[in-house]
């Protein structure tokens, strides 16, 4: 079987493994049933995510422009607590800024290779988790907008990881952790304004992927240098493809590419 489509981060549904669908414009696939075939990827050309040309792909699926204009890319994405929003002043969009920043965003815990610290909107619980390999993973608190979110997190990250070992990720080698211990030791670093939004007593949400081999050396496929790559695929974890000769392929990494995919 053959397609062709512009790569956009995978979709998934929390199930035990996960469910993975590649989503193209005409057709999409369901990825979990690729396990021990054959994938053939074949970069074609770009296709920028905001205005659709064939532009180099600077980040994030943006071509260079796109990139420092659209409000998807603004500093405050990345960085939380740069939202101003809820002060009514704007960044890039002040229409899209308030629909994206004054919902209700969680901080949570996720244990990838090692506990750490993270942001999301509240409607991406669990995609958040499952998108950065996550095996386990809990809410601190629940905020009504972006901006307390981020200073929540700026202020528990003195005291825990904000970033994933991704190569350990990919590895399994993990240990699981009590994360309501973590979270409960936590409370006392969260800042005054969002400290009435704690959440007293949750559990853990626990995630299983759809992996039958871990490499045991991570090779990163990079479809600037190897536009063509062949290789069997044997597991997926977070929005990694994972082939059999140890080579991984992050999808989301790659947005904004077109690719032939064949599988056999």
């Amino acid at each position: 079987m053959q397609y062709q489509g512009v790569l956009t981060k995978m979709q998934t549904e929390l199930a035990s493994p996960v469910q993975y669908y590649l989503v193209f414009e005409s057709s999409f696939i369901h990825m979990n049933q690729l396990i021990d075939k054959t994938l053939s990827i074949e970069f074609v050309r770009y296709q920028c995510l905001a205005c659709g040309k064939d532009k180099k792909i600077y980040r994030q699926g943006y071509c260079y422009d796109d990139f420092f204009n659209q409000p998807q890319a603004g500093d405050w994405i990345m960085k939380p607590e740069l939202s101003t929003a809820h002060l009514d002043i704007e960044d890039r969009d002040l229409e899209y800024e308030k629909k994206v920043q004054l919902k209700p965003h969680i901080v949570y815990l996720a244990n990838s290779s090692n506990v750490k610290v993270g942001v999301t909107r509240k409607t991406q619980v669990p995609t958040r988790w499952i998108d950065q390999g996550a095996h386990e993973a809990i809410e601190i608190v629940e905020v009504p907008n972006r901006y307390l979110a981020g200073i929540t997190e700026v202020a528990l990250k003195e005291h825990v990881a904000d970033k994933t070992n991704w190569r350990s990720m990919l590895k399994n080698d993990i240990k699981d952790e009590n994360l309501v211990t973590v979270r409960d030791h936590l409370k006392q670093y969260i800042p005054d304004e969002a400290l009435p939004y704690f959440i007293e007593s949750n559990s853990e949400t626990n995630i299983d992927f759809p992996v039958v081999q871990y490499p045991e050396k991570v090779k990163s496929l990079n479809l600037d240098k190897t536009p063509i790559f062949k290789g069997t695929l044997k597991g997926i974890k977070g929005q990694y493809l994972i082939f059999e000769d140890n080579t991984v392929f992050n999808v989301r990494n790659w947005e904004g590419y077109v690719v032939d995919l064949n599988i056999s």
